[in-house]
């Protein structure tokens, strides 16, 4: 049922608000929620939350909402990354009325007697429209996930049949489903969510981890950095479990493949340039795509350019390499922040410190005509994008992926994972 023009007009007075103190409700949002219904913590990313990520997240999503609410169509692409998400995590309809109770009263909360009856009556008849529609995008994912070969619903257990550590931080876990049926087919550049149940946590951790190889073999691989304790987060404790705990024949937990941040189809002849630039375990969606390229369009031009501390932490260099070998047209450039004496007497890096716009216009394609996908931690994104616009290159050939809740680097459209 469409929204009365005195509905969205309410909405509307709302963003500028929503602007002020969009993050403020979400903290009470998640606070409120969580006090009542704990067991939704096995769903959500208690990193994120601890770290405001997530409630920053919802605070942008609340707002493009109210900002787009005569035009809902408009924030179609951020609907289907998050629904994405939403079917790897398990999200279901029965989640939304919960969702939309603490939302209205943490805004209620916060608000005061600014959420007067009429604004909590046009929010909860606009969190309605909003929720139906991620409901019947969800549900269309659920089945055409479940109904596809090799598909599944929920979470299906895995058998650990290599643990391979690529660098100092990184290992891959090579994976393959315990009753030996079928696998899903996935696109380069989707993710798993892996469930884990972690002896001595209360709670189920669920993360998201790329796959980091070519659609079309008998497994799926998985690249996992040791996410080490910061000044600015905690400790990884799925990523430090599967480090240290879990080994080959081990069990684990997957949903289907998922994702918006995928490698667009192309034809075996086409002959303008992709460009994957990847900052640390940021490469791991790109070296899918890389090897997918290699395999499906040989012919067609790759510039892969990778950025990391030094060698000791360069996952899947040798790999890069190898295909590199093999493939005329892939050129390959790494940067290292800060090489090891190793790292300079091997001849390890094309460049050292960062990625800078003077060499990347001496590395890339003259023309701006090319596709271009980046990933890895959010300055780097943030850097590589304002060097690509300050190349020329139109947002439509831009493509990149956050890891972790949903951002934005100018534009509204990324695709994101947690």
């Amino acid at each position: 049922m469409p929204l009365s023009p005195q509905t969205i007009a309410t909405i509307k007075s709302t963003v500028p608000v929503l602007k002020v103190r969009g993050t403020e409700i979400t903290k009470c949002f998640y606070n409120r929620m969580f006090a009542r219904h704990p067991e939704l913590l096995n769903i959500f990313n208690h990193s994120h939350q601890k770290q405001g990520r997530q409630q920053g997240a919802l605070a942008n999503a609340v707002y493009a909402a109210a900002a787009n609410i005569d035009n809902l169509e408009t924030i179609l692409p951020a609907v289907m990354q998050i629904a994405h998400k939403h079917r790897s995590l398990g999200v279901k309809p029965e989640h939304y009325p919960i969702v939309g109770r603490h939302l209205l009263e943490a805004i209620q909360e916060v608000l005061g007697d600014a959420a007067s009856d009429e604004v909590l009556q046009a929010w909860g008849e606009a969190y309605g429209v909003i929720a139906d529609a991620f409901i019947g995008v969800e549900n269309a994912l659920y089945e055409e996930v479940a109904s596809g070969q090799g598909g599944w619903e929920g979470f299906r257990p895995f058998i650990v049949e290599r643990k391979v550590m690529e660098s100092d931080v990184i290992a891959s876990f090579y994976l393959v489903p315990q009753d030996g049926g079928e696998l899903a087919a996935f696109r380069p550049g989707q993710y798993i969510s892996v469930k884990m149940d972690i002896p001595g946590l209360e709670h189920t951790h669920i993360r998201q981890y790329s796959l980091s190889t070519a659609p079309g073999k008998p497994y799926y691989r998985i690249s996992v950095k040791r996410e080490e304790e910061s000044e600015h987060r905690p400790a990884g404790i799925v990523s430090g479990y599967l480090h240290e705990k879990v080994r080959e024949g081990d069990i684990v937990h997957l949903s289907a493949p998922a994702g918006e941040f995928v490698l667009e189809p192309a034809a075996a002849e086409r002959k303008d340039p992709v460009v994957l630039i990847s900052g640390g375990v940021g490469q791991t969606p790109l070296i899918s795509m890389l090897h997918t390229l290699a395999a499906e369009q040989p012919q067609r031009p790759v510039i892969y350019i990778h950025a990391a501390q030094n060698g000791e932490v360069h996952a899947l260099r040798d790999e890069v390499l190898e295909l590199a070998s093999r493939h005329e047209p892939l050129s390959c450039y790494f940067c290292y922040e800060r090489p090891t004496d190793q790292d300079r007497s091997a001849g390890l890096y094309n460049k050292e410190g960062y990625i800078e716009l003077a060499w990347l216009k001496d590395i890339l394609p003259a023309s701006t005509a090319s596709s271009y996908y980046f990933c890895g931690p959010v300055p780097f994104m943030e850097v590589v994008y304002e060097h690509l616009k300050e190349l020329g290159v139109e947002d439509a050939a831009i493509h990149y992926e956050f890891f972790g809740p949903s951002g934005t680097l100018s534009r509204p459209t990324a695709a994101s994972r947690g």
